[in-house]
């Protein structure tokens, strides 16, 4: 990917990124969360006026990034010079949401939100608090 693309990441394209690569991180992108991701990126006001056109290319990025040996660590560098810290909660939430998306938790996808959690520096009570009510949100009767 060109340097010139990485370096355009704006910070509706980092929180996309980052719900991408929840969904992808046990190898089995599943159609509920890709609606999910859909559904975020179309009703919540931080997406206001975003092209939904470049999520494919963020997929794409991602994917591309997983590929590599040291791509976690390159998509966690391209989020912290897009995402300003008034979005950290904001990107863990959404990742969050993402991750419950389809009912189940795999441990692939705690260790990332667990290493997106380091990251994002969240305070553990905050984050804690943030994934209880993503675990609300997407319970199943």
């Amino acid at each position: 990917m060109p340097d010139s693309v990485e370096h355009s990441m704006s910070p509706q394209d980092a929180l996309v990124a980052l719900m991408v690569a929840v969904s992808a991180s046990d190898e089995n992108i599943r159609t509920s969360e890709l609606v999910k991701i859909q559904s975020i990126v179309g009703t919540l006001p931080v997406f206001l006026g975003y092209d939904t056109d470049r999520i494919k290319h963020l997929s794409q990025m991602v994917f591309d990034l997983f590929d590599q040996d040291d791509g976690l660590d390159a998509l966690f560098g391209l989020m912290r010079e897009a995402l300003p810290e008034r979005l950290h909660e904001t990107a863990y939430a959404l990742s969050c949401d993402v991750a419950a998306a389809d009912g189940t938790l795999t441990d692939t996808e705690l260790r990332l939100l667990e290493e997106l959690r380091y990251e994002l520096e969240l305070d553990r009570l905050h984050a804690a608090a943030i994934e209880r009510g993503a675990r609300a949100r997407h319970m199943r009767a």
